[in-house]
């Protein structure tokens, strides 16, 4: 009897305590945002890779079974891509032009000599 009392005791002061945690700033929520963005992504990345090795599987099945049916037509899988985040109040900007191409340095050596 005693052990539930103390049980009871202990969840009420701990609700308590979570009860006057102060509310999540800017920069905390944007992590958090953040966090849940890379997740997914790597949810993405995930199916993608499944993707591929069921098409590997499937593929050496065909190969290595004369009588397998003729693969069904399904979305071919898509590349997630590197991950890339943008907080949900910025505004995308325009692409930054490229870069100039660089020259060598050999060539630079040459063209001092001359």
């Amino acid at each position: 009897m005693k052990s539930i009392a103390v049980f009871v005791l202990g969840a009420a002061l701990s609700l308590s305590a979570l009860a006057k945690l102060p509310p999540l700033n800017d920069e905390a929520k944007a992590k958090a945002a953040e966090a849940a963005a890379k997740t997914a992504h790597g949810g993405k990345v995930d199916n993608y890779l499944l993707c591929k090795s069921q098409d590997k599987v499937a593929a050496h099945y065909r190969k290595g079974n004369k009588d397998a049916k003729a693969a069904a037509t399904t979305a071919p899988c898509a590349d997630p891509g590197p991950f890339v985040y943008t907080p949900a109040g910025a505004t995308p900007t325009a692409a930054a032009p490229a870069p100039a191409p660089a020259v060598p340095v050999a060539a630079d050596k040459k063209k001092k000599k001359s």
